[in-house]
């Protein structure tokens, strides 16, 4: 297993695993990736396994602890230090899921964050998968403001 940044030929496998990985109005568009991908390399990382995508993380480094809505259509870049790394979006495939591709991309995202003096890692996340980020050190907030896709989001952060 290779985990690296992404690279623009990798937009396709997104697309394809973004719509795997979240329901249609979940997803990520094709311009919000392909946005990430030319804005946020730095804190996009793919896991690759025989030349195939079969995970990634990504997300910009923000100034609030808590994720808002308006990241998932627009991006900035990432300052060079402080704030907090989001991860707007985690997705591995279904046939690799439950071999630890996932905690080993939080990892590598908590590295970066460490790497750039980031406070910590902050996301939001379904009721269904809060006990997995609890397992994975992160701190349940409580609901977030958030409205996107018409779900109800937990905020979730891991200070570091």
């Amino acid at each position: 297993m290779i985990f690296r940044n992404v690279v623009a030929d990798d937009l396709e496998s997104l697309i394809q695993l973004e719509n795997e990985g979240f329901t249609k109005e979940e997803a990520a568009t094709t311009q919000a990736l392909k946005q990430r991908i030319e804005i946020i390399p730095d804190t996009f990382i793919v896991a690759e396994e025989n030349n195939q995508i079969v995970g990634y993380i990504n997300g910009p480094a923000i100034s609030n602890k808590c994720i808002t809505d308006d990241l998932f259509a627009s991006i900035r870049p990432n300052p060079k230090i402080g704030g907090y790394l989001s991860v707007l979006g985690l997705v591995v495939a279904k046939d690799f899921q439950h071999q630890g591709i996932a905690g080993q991309l939080l990892n590598d995202f908590e590295n970066i964050a460490r790497q750039h003096v980031r406070f910590g890692v902050t996301l939001t996340c379904r009721d269904t998968l809060v006990s997995f980020y609890e397992s994975h050190g992160y701190i349940n907030k409580g609901l977030s403001n958030s409205n996107h896709a018409n779900v109800a989001w937990y905020n979730l952060v891991k200070e570091l």
